[in-house]
Formats: C-alpha cells, structure tokens, sequence
C-alpha cells in the first residue's frame, strides 16, 4: 500500500525487468491498469526503463486506440503488456493475446480499479493467467473487495505499507477556501493570478464543468483545456502533449480523466468541487509535489461541503489551514509585479535603440505642445496592460460571512439546551410551533453501525447535508452492531436515495436500501417531524437537479388562532414571497 507518486511503477518494473528473458517473443509481464492514461504512463515508464535491453518491446492495449494498431504491436511478440481490463479482456476473448508464457502480473491502482467497477473484468482475467507467476498489487487503500482478490488469487501475499507521503511531505502546501461572497469561477480567476505556477490541474465533478471552467478561463485570458471522457484518445493525447511541452497551462479534468498522469511543470492543483471521499483527495493532490517537488494545494469548500473537509482532515491526520479569498489591492499588486517583469525582460533586450527612434517621431496632436516622456510613458503602459487593468477598483463592500460550525463539533444537543424563551428575544407575536405527530414515513437501511465508531449525530449530519433534509424530519435512528436504520418521510425520490447510497460516513459508504414502510408511533414519541413527499402534501417540497437532486421540505404548523391573525396581517401588509433552495433546521 502507496500514495500516488512514491514510485510504485519503478518499483514493479525494475525487478520484473531484471527476470525478463528477452529472447522470448511472448507476453511474459502484463500490468493491469484503470485507465488509458495511466496505461499510457506505464508503458513509456518500463520503455524507458528496459531502453538499454536489446529486443524488449512493450505495448499498451487501451480503449479508443484502433484495433488494427494494437494487432500489429502483438504479432511483434512484446514481453510487455500494460493496458486496461476491459480491452485486455477483449483481447483475450478475441484469442489474439496470449498470456501462457506469462510470469509476472502486477494491478497497478487497485483501489481505483474497484471503484470504477472495473474488479469483475479483473478477475476474470485473473483466472485464466496460468498458475506459477508472480502476483505484484498495488493500492494507495486496501478496501475489503481487494482483499479478497488477494485471499482468492495470490499464495501467502506479503502486505508492504508505505507511509503516506502526503502526511509526511512537507512540501505539499496545502490551503482552503469557504466559498463565501462571489461565484466559484471569478474566485478561481483570482487565485490563479495571486499564485505562483508553472502549470496547474484545477478538478471538478463532471463532464460539463470541465468545459464550463475551461470557458470561463478561456474569456479571462488563461491558456487552458479540458480533459474529460468524451474526448477521443488522439485528442487526449494531444491535450496532454501539450500541457507536457509548455503550450497548455492549466487544464480542467475530472477524477478518472486525470488518473496516473504526471507532469512535471504541474505546481498548482485546484479542488474546484471538494471530492466525495478522501482517497480521491489525496489521489488528486498527488499531481502536485512529485517525486520530491514543491507543490500547492488548494480546496474550495462550501459551507453545506463542510463534513468533506473534516473526513479529509481525519483520514490525513492534520488541519487544512483556511486563506481568504485575494482582495483588490493584492491582485493590484500582483499584476504589477508581472508587468514589472515582463518591462525587465525587455529592458535586457539588444534591439531596444530602433525604438528609441520611433518616441521622437510621436507628436502631440497640438502644435507647440512639448512632449513629455513621462508622460509618453504613462499612456504606453495604459495601453500596454491590456485587458487585466493595472489599476483594481476596491472590492465593493460584502455581508459578513456566517459563521459555519459542524454538527460534529457541536456535539449532540437538545432543544432544552436553547436556555429559557426570555433569552431568545421578544418573540411573543410569533405563533407558537407544535410538534404534530407525523404520518407516512419509511424505513431504511445503511451499511454503518456502533463498530465502525457511527453515532446518530453522523447519519443525521450527513442526511442533512448531503440531502439538504432538515433534521426535523428525520424519523427515529436506531444503532446496531454493522448497520443502522432510520426513518425518513415516504415519496423520496430515486435520484436522492442513489446518491445517499454513495455518501460516506466516517469515510464508509452507507449503501442506503429501503427496508419498506415505518411502524406507526406514539404521538408523543420522538420523531423527525417530516411529512410526505408526495400527495396532497407535495406543494411544500421544492427540488432542486443539479447532477444530484437535492430536497428542501418547508412545514408550517398553525394553530386556529394564529390563522386568525394571518389573515388580519394579509390584509394589511404587502405580500412577500420567500423562496428558499435550501433550508435547513427552519425556526
């Protein structure tokens, strides 16, 4: 077990090189892979390692690459094979790669193999390798799917842990920032010109947001592109190619785009959309900081994307230290100091006397008028700074950021713990809220229960947040040994309840299921408050699609007296209109 970027490929390749019997024209190494980018890096990595080895040849087999192409390369008998599962087995089922000869097998980034759903093809691939070779897996986590390929395929493995780099480097410079009064994309135009990079990897969650940053980049003047599963292999290449040799500066990727490459001139990673997990995290700086480099770090975090940030902190044993986002006056600054640069550079330049003669054949419009080189000077560089002025306006004024506190840091609370009404202001003109016993509610199962250290503030704090469901409605959490059950309103969409399946508590995924319908409760028994998300009831649920559907329920209990009083109160006062996205905890 390894962090990206500690060397793992050399340290499979070499060994198995030192074995390899280069008079056989046969497949005698094969290396399973995730993705075509890795393969790609594997592969030039043992070219480049087994170079001084008279009649070695390595292929790699990937999908988006012509079969012709890849026919070819194995009627030349290489005795290396890196490519992905699912073209390897392709081959294999066409006949036209033969693994009989073979004696090493290594699964490079196994952890990310299973979580792209790839671990049945490798299996099946594992089965029909001949016994009598050696079995090398690689994998930054070592879920319990992966241990069992171990127990089922390899004899008396040996488990290696190498100590997380990202841990133990310091430097890896790493830094948040709350996503708090201006729009991510004009933020990360800002960050990009307060830091100092040679090139830059900025990630996010989906196809389309690749395309969308790289446009906005594109309108602020960056030379950038994105990189995502749509593209065709020649494209990618070309992509890549391109960042490589200087042309390209940042590029916009998603997780499985951007796996195993590596790039040197990359000094900045930016975690446009915080991940899901913390793997993916230390994945995705790993781009940054190789093999020994400087690298820098940063994470946009929103407040609902809090409990991210804490998995993330737990699982790398240390604080992401907060920075805020670059003011008017440092972006001022920092253009000038770019502009100052730039003028050195030309300064230092030998051609300079030919344009000394054109600043005396430039007149002022007036007759008479003297010209004054300063003056000369100061429009030039007006016009010279292009469309990054030099001069920022102030930032206009912003409201005052909330305050963000997690629920795990609040620890469990009671509403007696609110202290007396007398404390909370004046608020006898408002109705009073009754707690109402509420109706159709349904059980659910997750796979997290009391021995993977799960309390009932975690479930309520992640079907809070990831669902944007106050806790209110949150029925009864009942805790047992591997799993836990829990009540919420009848109606919830698919959309909501897949991606709760994929939410992790305490860095486990709960596997949500639906178990069926809840058993009715006493009214005076401790519920969530919740009510249906379909009938009559429906109009006080909004939903939101954005890649996931997030449901905000909004409940008003009125008594018959306050309705007297609502109705005095239409009368006399304009209407208002709230529209909330999302609630949470509603008073």
């Amino acid at each position: 077990m390894a962090q990206t970027g500690s060397g793992k490929t050399a340290a499979f390749s070499l060994p198995l090189l030192n074995n390899l019997d280069p008079e056989l024209k046969a497949p005698q190494i094969l290396v399973l892979a995730p993705t075509r980018e890795l393969a790609v890096q594997v592969a030039e990595a043992m070219t480049d390692f087994s170079k001084h080895m008279r009649g070695v040849n390595v292929v790699a087999l990937y999908g988006g690459q012509r079969y012709d192409v890849q026919l070819r390369a194995l009627r030349q008998g290489p005795q290396i094979v890196v490519g992905t599962p699912g073209r390897l087995l392709d081959h294999l089922k066409r006949g036209t790669l033969d693994l009989s000869k073979l004696s090493g097998l290594v699964l490079d980034e196994a952890d990310e193999m299973l979580r792209m759903g790839f671990i049945e093809d490798v299996e099946t691939i594992m089965a029909q390798i001949p016994e009598g070779h050696q079995t090398a897996l690689f994998s930054a986590t070592m879920p319990e799917a992966i241990r069992r390929i171990t127990r089922r395929f390899m004899k008396e493995p040996q488990e290696v842990r190498i100590q997380s780099s990202v841990t133990t480097r310091p430097d890896i410079s790493q830094s948040y920032w709350t996503v708090w009064g201006m729009r991510k994309n004009e933020a990360l135009v800002r960050f990009l010109e307060a830091e100092d990079f040679d090139a830059a990897i900025i990630f996010v969650r989906t196809k389309n947001a690749t395309l969308e940053v790289a446009e906005a980049l594109e309108r602020s003047g960056y030379n950038s592109a994105a990189l995502n599963g749509d593209m065709n292999q020649a494209l990618r290449e070309q992509t890549l190619e391109r960042l490589k040799d200087g042309r390209l500066d940042i590029l916009i990727a998603t997780d499985v785009a951007a796996r195993g490459l590596d790039v040197e001139r990359i000094s900045l990673v930016v975690n446009y959309d915080i991940p899901m997990d913390s793997e993916s995290y230390v994945h995705r700086i790993g781009r940054t900081g190789r093999a020994g480099r400087a690298g820098r770090a940063l994470l946009f975090v929103e407040n609902r994307e809090r409990r991210l940030l804490r998995n993330i902190e737990r699982t790398m044993k240390l604080t992401i230290p907060e920075v805020e986002l670059p003011n008017a006056e440092l972006l001022g600054k920092r253009r000038l100091e770019k502009f100052a640069a730039k003028v050195q550079q030309q300064l230092e330049s030998s051609d300079l006397d030919q344009y000394r003669a054109l600043l005396a054949k430039i007149q002022p419009t007036e007759e008479g008028e003297e010209l004054d080189l300063e003056t000369l000077a100061a429009a030039l560089l007006k016009m010279a700074q292009g469309e990054r002025t030099l001069i920022v306006p102030p930032d206009a004024p912003m409201r005052p950021k909330r305050e963000f506190r997690d629920r795990d840091d609040r620890g469990p609370r009671d509403r007696n713990d609110r202290g007396p009404r007398t404390d909370r202001g004046d608020r006898e003109d408002r109705p009073r809220r009754e707690r109402r016993d509420v109706g159709d509610m349904q059980l659910y199962r997750i796979e997290v229960g009391r021995d993977d250290g799960v309390e009932v503030r975690h479930i309520v704090g992640a079907i809070a947040n990831e669902g944007d469901i106050s806790s209110r409605y949150i029925g009864n959490i009942k805790l047992f040994a591997s799993h836990s059950t829990i009540e919420l309103p009848k109606g919830m969409p698919g959309e909501v309840l897949q991606h709760f399946t994929r939410t992790r508590i305490l860095n486990k995924p709960m596997n949500m299921q639906l178990l069926g319908d809840a058993q009715p409760h006493s009214g005076n028994e401790r519920r969530g408050g919740g009510r249906s998300f379909g009938g009559e009831r429906r109009e006080g649920v909004v939903v939101l699609a954005a890649n996931v559907v997030k449901v905000a329920v909004v409940m008003v209990v009125v008594s018959a007296v306050s309705v007297v009083k609502a109705v005095r109160r239409v009368v006399t006062t304009p209407p208002v209109v709230v529209v909330s996205a999302v609630m949470r905890n509603p008073r």
